[in-house]
């Protein structure tokens, strides 16, 4: 499987992480030592793997079973050796985020390294 390909299987995984509220999920497309940052109405929020992944779990029901729409829409994908950026737009909670992602090879494995969100607005 070509890098390109294995990146989008990295970053459909962290999706449905989120749409499936799967801690499990989040812990395989990051790497441990990542970091999720970004703004929210109330201010910065920055969170570890461990943190986030407590988050994304914490809503129950999940998206998917309340039935909401799955959108997940991957923009740019740039790979330098055994590092990659990818820009991605998703919903999630009611809100369209736009998500700037870098993810590293380990290991010949892909994994999001950081996690920079920006909230367009909500979700349409």
């Amino acid at each position: 499987m070509d890098d390109e390909k294995q990146i989008g299987n990295t970053i459909q995984t962290y999706f449905d992480s989120m749409y499936e509220s799967s801690a499990d999920k989040v812990r395989a497309a990051f790497h441990p030592n990542a970091r999720i940052t970004g703004y929210l109405e109330d201010g910065l929020h920055e969170m570890s793997v461990a943190d986030f992944a407590a988050f994304v779990a914490s809503q129950q029901p999940s998206p998917k079973e309340q039935g909401e729409t799955a959108r997940l829409d991957i923009l740019s994908i740039e790979i330098a050796g055994n590092t990659a950026a990818a820009r991605i737009r998703d919903d999630y909670l009611g809100l369209t985020f736009l998500d700037s992602l870098s993810l590293l090879r380990v290991d010949g494995r892909w994994t999001i390294y950081n996690k920079l969100f920006h909230v367009e607005g909500a979700a349409g």
